[in-house]
C-alpha cells in the first residue's frame, strides 16, 4: 500500500539507509531528524490554519487600497510580533486603489423570447459604464485583428477561448489563455469596439465569474471589460449561434481612485553564523474582493509566517537570516514586490534565496527553481530528504511574481509547488473561501517550505 511504502521510506531515511551512499554522513542523518521535527511540529501544533481562519473570516477579501487590506497589514504585524521574532517591521508602498462598486448586471436580449441574465464581474482595473450593443464572438486576439472593421465597430467583443484541458500542468493552460483577459479590452478598442467580455480563466464548468487584472494602453480608448462564468460563456455562444444580432446590456460602476499608502509586512530571525545572508520566504497579503482570498493567497501568507514559527518552536535557529514577507499588491500591480527589491538593493543586502508560495494551500509536490543549472542540481541533492514527505519534486520552474524583482539580487528564486488541479477553479472568484482549504494539506506545505529553508540556511549555495 502506498502509505506503508511512504512510512517505510521515512523510517529508512531517519536511519540514513534510504540515502545514496555519498550522502550517508552523520550530518545528513541529523538533517533528516531535524526535518522530521519540523513536520511533527507542523502536524501536531501548527498555527497556520487558525491564522488563516481569522484572516479570511474576520477580514475577508483584501484588495490593495481597501480598508480590509489595511486591517490585514496590522493583523500580519501583530501575528509575527507575538512569535517573538528578532525584528518585525513595515515597508511603506504606494498601491493602486480600484473599487468594484455595486454588483455588475448583464443581460442578453434576443429579437424574440425573454431576456437572459448572466453572471459577470468587472475585470480588475476596468472602467465602469453602461453598454448596449450587439456582440461579436472570437477565439483569440489574432482572430479579432483579422476581422473587417465594420464587423467590430460599435460592438462588444466576446473572447471565448477556453483554457486547454489537455495540459496536465494547469498553470500552462492559464498562461496561454490569459492574453485575452489582460489585453482583450485594449485590442477590442483599437478596432472600434465599445466593450469586452472574456470567458473566465478556469477549467471548471460553473457559474462563478473570475476577475483578474487587465491592462489599458496609452492612446487607446478605455472600454469596460467583464468576465463571464464558463457556463455563461457557453450559453452566450449558443445564443449567438441561434441569433447573431442579439443585443447585450452590461452595467458596471467600478472606478479607479488615487494611489493609496499601504505596506509590506516583514518579520525575521537573524542568522546565527551568517546574518548578512538573507533567505526570504513570502506570499501576497492582498487578494481580489469577490471571495475571502483563502488559496490566493492567504495560504501563502500563513505558510510563510509559519516557517519562522516552526524554526523557533523546534529550536533550529537558522545560520542565515530568514525573513518572512507579506507582500502588498501582487494582484494588480506588484508594487510590494518591486518596493521590497528596491529597498534591498539600496541597503546592499545579500539575498541568498527567495521563496514564494502563491499556488494555493493544496498537497505539496516540491519546488520550481529559477536559477543557474548548477544551483538546480545542488538543490536536487536534497531530494532524498524531502521525498518521504511528498515534496521532493525539484526542477527548473517559475519562482513567483512577488520575488521576481529580486532576480538580479538573489542567487536563486524558488516557487513552492503543490497540486494545481483545483487552484484555477477557485482563484479570483467568490468561491475562494476558507472552507476550501484542507488543514493537513496546508500544514504539510508549511513543513515542506520550512525544511528547504532549513537546508538553505545550513548549507548555503
Amino acid at each position: 500500500m502506498p502509505f506503508l511504502r511512504a512510512s517505510l521510506a521515512a523510517c529508512l531515511l531517519m536511519a540514513g539507509l534510504a540515502l545514496p551512499a555519498a550522502a550517508q554522513s552523520g550530518t545528513t542523518k541529523t538533517d533528516s531528524l531535524n526535518i522530521r521535527k519540523l513536520y511533527d511540529e507542523a502536524l501536531l501544533r501548527g498555527e497556520s490554519y487558525e491564522n488563516l481562519r481569522y484572516l479570511t473570516g474576520q477580514i475577508g477579501g483584501r484588495l490593495s487600497g481597501s480598508p480590509q487590506a489595511e486591517q490585514a497589514v496590522q493583523w500580519g504585524k501583530q501575528v509575527m510580533e507575538k512569535m517573538g521574532l528578532d525584528r518585525v517591521y513595515l515597508q511603506e508602498v504606494m498601491v493602486p486603489h480600484w473599487e468594484r462598486g455595486a454588483r455588475e448586471k448583464a443581460e442578453a436580449k434576443p429579437a424574440k423570447g425573454k431576456p437572459v441574465s448572466f453572471n459577470v464581474c468587472a475585470l480588475g482595473g476596468s472602467v465602469g459604464g453602461k453598454l448596449k450593443a450587439q456582440v461579436v464572438e472570437v477565439q483569440s486576439i489574432q482572430e479579432l485583428r483579422a476581422l473587417p472593421a465594420e464587423q467590430v465597430k460599435g460592438k462588444i467583443v466576446f473572447f471565448n477561448r477556453p483554457m486547454n484541458p489537455t495540459y496536465i500542468e494547469t498553470g500552462r493552460a492559464y498562461g496561454e489563455a490569459g492574453d485575452q483577459r489582460r489585453s482583450g479590452a485594449a485590442e477590442a478598442a483599437k478596432r472600434g469596439a465599445i466593450g469586452a467580455l472574456v470567458r473566465s480563466l478556469s477549467l471548471a464548468h460553473d457559474d462563478f465569474p473570475h476577475t483578474g487584472t487587465m491592462r489599458y494602453e496609452d492612446g487607446v480608448t478605455r472600454v469596460p471589460a467583464a468576465a463571464l462564468s464558463t457556463n455563461g460563456a457557453d450559453q452566450l455562444s449558443a445564443l449567438l449561434k441561434a441569433n447573431p444580432t442579439l443585443t447585450f446590456e452590461l452595467e458596471m460602476s467600478c472606478r479607479e481612485l488615487p494611489d493609496a499608502k499601504s505596506y509590506n509586512v516583514v518579520g525575521e530571525i537573524k542568522g546565527s553564523k551568517y546574518p548578512n545572508e538573507i533567505i526570504t520566504v513570502g506570499g501576497h497579503l492582498d487578494s481580489w474582493d469577490l471571495g475571502q482570498g483563502a488559496h490566493d493567497d492567504g495560504t501563502g501568507c500563513v505558510q510563510s509566517m509559519e516557517v519562522l514559527r516552526l524554526l523557533k518552536a523546534t529550536g533550529l535557529r537558522p545560520e542565515r537570516t530568514v525573513r518572512a514577507v507579506l507582500f502588498m499588491n501582487e494582484e494588480n500591480g506588484n508594487r510590494g514586490g518591486l518596493k521590497y527589491a528596491e529597498l534591498a538593493k539600496a541597503a546592499g543586502e545579500q539575498h541568498l534565496a527567495a521563496m514564494e508560495s502563491d499556488g494555493g494551500g493544496f498537497t505539496p509536490r516540491g519546488f520550481g527553481i529559477e536559477g543557474p543549472a548548477a544551483t538546480v542540481r545542488q538543490l536536487q541533492q536534497w531530494q532524498p530528504l524531502l521525498q518521504p514527505y511528498g515534496s521532493g519534486e525539484i526542477a527548473p520552474g517559475h519562482g513567483g511574481t512577488d520575488i521576481g524583482p529580486l532576480k538580479d539580487q538573489a542567487k536563486v528564486l524558488i516557487g513552492y509547488e503543490c497540486d494545481s488541479q483545483r487552484y484555477f477553479d477557485l482563484h479570483h472568484t467568490a468561491a475562494d473561501t476558507f472552507d476550501k482549504v484542507n488543514r493537513r494539506e496546508l500544514e504539510l506545505g508549511n513543513a515542506s517550505m520550512a525544511a528547504l529553508v532549513y537546508l538553505l540556511s545550513k548549507y548555503g549555495l
